[in-house]
């Protein structure tokens, strides 16, 4: 059939839209397949192939190629057709393929058009955010700019031209921020979502990305490679901290992100509301860079603990409140910035943190060596923590600690992997014996340390534990005898209650 109603349709909808005349020629195929199934009144399967050329089309009506079921017949007969009936015309079709079979074609004509438009209209969209997503694949973690569309319960809509349109969530506003329509406002291209319907682009102005790629566009060293950005950190609308480095020697990073006057910097606080940002030099040595990033801060020494990713900071006692920073905001964008966990208190605090844990480190080689404590202190002060430390470091390194001897070094080592292999048998024990259940860990009086002692003679349960005896408890470490009969009485109660309901229950019996 003939219609050169369907090129003008095609040609003028591909030119307003801006989108490839293919996709037009599928919908309108689409919808003249959906007016033939609705002209038969049956849900058979319709294939209409247009003319891209002269506007001719002839419709097809066709069936799957496939197995017959179990019972010899078809699943779907209207859409599929067996392999055997299919090879008596079509000697080489395979299944998979279709048979096919022309039909008399509906006219493109009012109702035609009308079921080809909302199906134009969908294909046009998909076409359209097809091409928004193909634009902007390369510039997702980039920054974009656009005008304020509208705002709706604190999401803002911004037109980003080329009929594209960003997203940006009430969460990823600046607090406080206000935008107006018509408003220009840029962002952090965060996220490219490929979703039939919602937004598209998403982007933040809360993100420390953001704040980095502001850097970037107000720094040409960075671009140039001669300063590089490491890690920001942010409180949105109030403070950040941004770590920077110099690639060359000769240049201050710090001074040029600040600039002539506070230019450059300045420059980035006004794009985000006034945000007050500080500028870090970043340091290879982990200690120093965190002494940088708790500035404005006077940080007096600092303790790494690296198993645990944190440090502890000391400051002096009338800087505490500027080190922590209003609501801890100074201590959490350095920790942020840093990467680890840094934890700030008075110098007082830190000493006497320092000597507790000195302390504990002494009482446990004493404990675990079975050594004096003149012998335990040496190896705390010599910057021994463990006695797998003492067990395998070279044995050159204690022997030029000045008060031992080749003897003494071997008989602590000896000791260091007897107590090793102790504690690994005893660790094995337990894990045969079995982890302590919820309800002991959760019974009154239990502690976590407590259970797992019970857990390790094969008291797991409340059960279990009901089963002792009060000498057999007190054979444990640290239950003596009015303990012992206070856990297993808790550990009883549930006897009682179900022998009390069973008193109940027959009492009630007796009374019917």
């Amino acid at each position: 059939m003939e219609n050169k109603e369907i090129l003008l349709v095609a040609d003028t909808v591909s030119n307003e839209k801006g989108v490839d005349r293919e996709i037009i020629f599928e919908a309108i195929e689409a919808a003249l397949a959906s007016a033939t199934r609705k002209k038969h009144q049956q849900d058979i399967e319709v294939r209409v192939d247009i003319d891209r050329e002269t506007g001719d089309y002839d419709t097809f009506r066709r069936w799957e190629v496939v197995e017959p079921a179990e019972n010899g017949g078809l699943e779907e007969p209207l859409h599929q057709i067996t392999l055997e009936a299919a090879q008596i015309d079509q000697p080489e079709i395979e299944l998979g393929d279709f048979v096919e079979e022309q039909i008399e074609s509906v006219e493109f004509g009012r109702i035609a058009a009308q079921t080809a438009k909302q199906v134009i209209v969908q294909k046009v969209r998909e076409a359209e955010r097809r091409k928004v997503i193909d634009a902007y694949q390369d510039r997702e973690g980039s920054l974009v700019m656009g005008q304020v569309k509208r705002v709706e319960r604190g999401n803002v809509y911004v037109d980003l031209g080329d009929n594209a349109e960003g997203f940006i969530p009430r969460e990823e506003m600046i607090p406080r921020e206000s935008v107006r329509p018509s408003d220009r406002v840029r962002g952090y291209l965060y996220k490219i979502a490929s979703e039939v319907r919602g937004p598209q682009l998403f982007i933040s102005r809360t993100a420390p990305e953001f704040l980095i790629e502001l850097f970037k566009l107000e720094v040409p060293e960075v671009g140039q490679d001669l300063i590089e950005i490491v890690s920001a950190a942010r409180d949105p609308g109030m403070r950040a901290k941004i770590a920077v480095k110099s690639n060359d020697p000769r240049m201050d990073p710090v001074g040029a992100c600040v600039g002539m006057r506070g230019s450059r910097v300045q420059s980035v606080s006004n794009e985000l509301a006034g945000e007050r940002v500080d500028i870090i030099l970043w340091d290879e040595n982990a200690a120093q860079f965190a002494v940088n990033a708790m500035s404005p801060a006077e940080v007096t020494s600092i303790v790494i603990d690296e198993e645990s990713n944190s440090m502890d900071i000391a400051v002096p006692e009338d800087k505490l409140s500027q080190a922590i920073g209003r609501g801890g905001q100074n201590i959490k964008l350095a920790s942020q910035l840093t990467g680890w966990t840094l934890n700030v208190m008075d110098e007082a605090a830190a000493e006497e943190k320092s000597e507790g844990e000195s302390r504990q480190l002494v009482e446990n080689f004493m404990s675990q060596l079975d050594v004096d404590e003149e012998v335990a202190i040496i190896l705390v002060q010599e910057g021994l923590t463990t006695i797998d430390e003492v067990a395998y470091i070279p044995e050159s390194e204690l022997i030029e600690i000045e008060e031992f001897d080749e003897e003494i070094v071997q008989e602590l080592r000896g000791r260091a992997r007897d107590a090793l292999l102790t504690m690994a048998i005893a660790k094995e024990e337990t894990a045969e014996a079995g982890e302590p259940q919820d309800d002991l860990l959760n019974m009154e009086f239990m502690t976590s340390e407590l259970a797992h002692k019970l857990s390790r003679v094969g008291i797991c349960t409340m059960e279990d534990l009901a089963e002792q005896s009060t000498d057999e408890l007190e054979e444990i470490d640290g239950i003596d005898a009015e303990f012992a009969g206070k856990l297993i009485m808790k550990a009883r109660e549930p006897w009682f209650a179900e022998a009390e309901a069973e008193q109940v229950s027959a009492a009630a019996t007796e009374s019917n």
